[in-house]
């Protein structure tokens, strides 16, 4: 491994979710901010959705963190559940005692007096469900029912659905179209552009220990930026396959030619350069198509 040769003293490029190296880029401060202010406001559902290594599980790892002791917590990483399973797991989850021989409707009823209880405490329930695009139909009505008990000015329960794009297109069916109306707030997360990847980069590193002179060369993160679109995992799954090319030669720079290399050995970041580089040709033909019609 290449951790003594760079002077590192932990991988810097992981793809676990890690919120020691966590980095603030203004997509996932946009959302944070999004999600604070919803439940301030006592929302009840709120949905965060992009695409695949945008971040969400970490923005959602940090979400709650953020919260403090006056909010009951819930975090679903897995809801293709069924209704009822859905319902025993957010109990398991909320600490709530119920029999494994309760049917659906004595868990939810069970559920619902937990929900008065923490309000009469004076506390706030959110639940989290991580990959929300992989629930049931029939167990997101069952949610939406479950968070229907309210006080006269605010929810008892609130809601944050995180996951893919195809949540969207989920949520869109008939079926759904009451709990689709009760989301009040919601964001859509983006890549890092090529100014934060650079810091991501850097930050990263010296989170791992680093305390060089920059490992990556200014053609080297321009290729990882046309590589990975700006998304996280990508980045992460390149540049730690970079930093073992480096590592190989006994070098101690990331050049392009590394970089290219590492996207050759990862198909999801060659169909992202692929499809960047048609989009450049795409602007250019424009380009040059409005001048030759400024010019005739």
């Amino acid at each position: 491994m290449y951790l003594t040769h760079f002077g590192l003293n932990e991988a810097p490029f992981g793809i676990t979710p890690d919120t020691s190296f966590i980095f603030s880029c203004s997509a996932h401060q946009e959302a944070l901010n999004t999600l604070l202010v919803a439940i301030t406001n006592g929302e009840g559902f709120i949905k965060i959705t992009g695409e695949v290594g945008t971040g969400k599980t970490l923005l959602c790892r940090r979400f709650l963190a953020t919260l403090d002791e006056r909010f009951v917590c819930a975090y679903i990483p897995n809801p293709y559940l069924e209704p009822k399973a859905l319902m025993l797991a957010l109990a398991d989850e909320l600490n709530v005692q119920v029999g494994n021989d309760l049917d659906q409707h004595q868990v939810l009823k069970r559920l619902n007096q937990a929900l008065l209880e923490f309000a009469e405490a004076g506390k706030r329930v959110v639940v989290c469900l991580d990959e929300a695009q992989a629930m049931p139909l029939e167990t997101l009505e069952a949610l939406r029912l479950l968070s229907n008990l309210e006080t006269e000015k605010s929810k008892l329960l609130q809601v944050v659905l995180f996951g893919q794009s195809e949540l969207d297109e989920k949520l869109s069916q008939e079926s759904v179209r009451q709990l689709r109306q009760r989301i009040t707030f919601e964001y859509t997360l983006g890549g890092l552009t090529r100014d934060e990847l650079l810091l991501y980069l850097a930050h990263r590193l010296r989170v791992a220990g680093y305390g060089g002179k920059p490992l990556f060369d200014r053609r080297a993160v321009d290729a990882l930026f046309a590589a990975s679109g700006g998304l996280p995992r990508l980045v992460n799954i390149v540049a730690h396959k970079a930093l073992l090319m480096v590592y190989g030669e006994g070098g101690h720079k990331v050049q392009a030619r590394h970089v290219r290399a590492a996207v050759e050995d990862t198909p999801a970041a060659k169909q992202v350069a692929v499809g960047w580089w048609l989009l450049l040709a795409a602007a250019v033909l424009a380009a040059a198509g409005a001048a030759w019609w400024w010019l005739k």
